[in-house]
């Protein structure tokens, strides 16, 4: 299977639409309380042996960056739960990545409006 295939781009979907609902529904860590934690891509191997899971983390610093552990300490869980949703040949093993696209869109989008004075209403 190629990287760029129809194929691996609908097990990547299908991938992210269940790691999100497991996230969501399923992982009980204190360090997920009170935060947004929302998966932006994942990435399968054509293997089908790894896999990059980019997550948003909505929230502060320190919580993202606590977030992120929590999930890293549930990916055993995530896992086996991935592998009782999808049949696929192999369960790949989870990388979580923290995505910051989201907050450094927000972030130019500010500095742009400062900028160009659109911000301030006249």
């Amino acid at each position: 299977m190629r990287k760029n295939s129809i194929k691996n781009t609908r097990i990547n979907m299908e991938v992210q639409r269940e790691l999100s609902e497991i996230i969501r529904t399923q992982v009980k860590d204190r360090a997920l309380e009170g935060v947004m934690v929302t998966v932006v891509a994942a990435e399968v191997t054509p293997d089908l042996k790894y896999c990059k899971v980019y997550v948003s983390i909505l929230g502060s610093e320190e919580a993202a960056a606590e977030a992120l552990a929590g999930l890293k300490r549930a990916v055993g869980f995530i896992r086996k739960e991935l592998a009782s949703r999808i049949n696929l040949r192999n369960t790949p093993e989870l990388k979580f990545i923290l995505d910051q696209s989201i907050e450094y869109g927000v972030h130019m989008s500010k500095l742009i409006d400062d900028v160009t004075g659109s911000g301030n209403p006249q």
